[in-house]
């Protein structure tokens, strides 16, 4: 028989377990809570559920190209700010980002907490861009990489192109 346990966290556990986290791009950035999902060892889903403070905000303004993500009030109001436009949020709001997702963002003007859901999927492979920063972060299993957009270049789309590189690349 399986130990129940390890598929339940209960609330007291919850408690126990809660961090503080912010992004270091984002003095501003500051959210309290645990990543549900992980704890009970979940992979390819991910469930965390967030404290944000008055006067605080989410992460930073950024879209996902490949991961979907979604947002679940459950108390307090925010401003979300999707794809450069502001609507306030609050209980029982449901926010989703199918990808490739636009940029997003969360913040708390207000003067109570902000309490919600939060998940998505885990994938292997991702793409993420800061639209307002100037960089792009590849995700790819445990590893992040962050490369400056403006840098970026395109590769070519002609077959010639592809084909020129791949013999170059032959000879070296």
């Amino acid at each position: 028989m399986a130990d129940t346990k390890q598929f339940v966290l209960q609330a007291s556990e919850i408690a126990q377990r809660e961090e503080s986290f912010s992004h270091p791009w984002n003095p501003k950035s500051q959210l309290i809570g645990v990543q549900l999902s992980r704890a009970l060892g979940l992979k390819r889903t991910a469930v965390s559920i967030a404290r944000m403070p008055p006067g605080k905000e989410s992460f930073v303004y950024h879209s996902h190209r490949h991961e979907e993500g979604w947002l679940y009030i459950l108390s307090g109001r925010a401003i979300a700010e999707i794809d450069g436009e502001e609507i306030e949020v609050g209980p029982d709001d449901f926010i989703a980002f199918p990808t490739p997702s636009v940029p997003h963002h969360l913040k708390n003007p207000f003067d109570r907490d902000l309490v919600y859901l939060m998940g998505g999927e885990n994938r292997e492979f991702d793409i993420a861009d800061f639209p307002r920063l100037g960089k792009r972060m590849v995700k790819s299993g445990e590893k992040f990489e962050v490369y400056d957009s403006p840098n970026a270049k395109p590769f070519g789309h002609s077959k010639r192109n592809c084909l020129n590189v791949g013999q170059q690349g032959a000879h070296h």
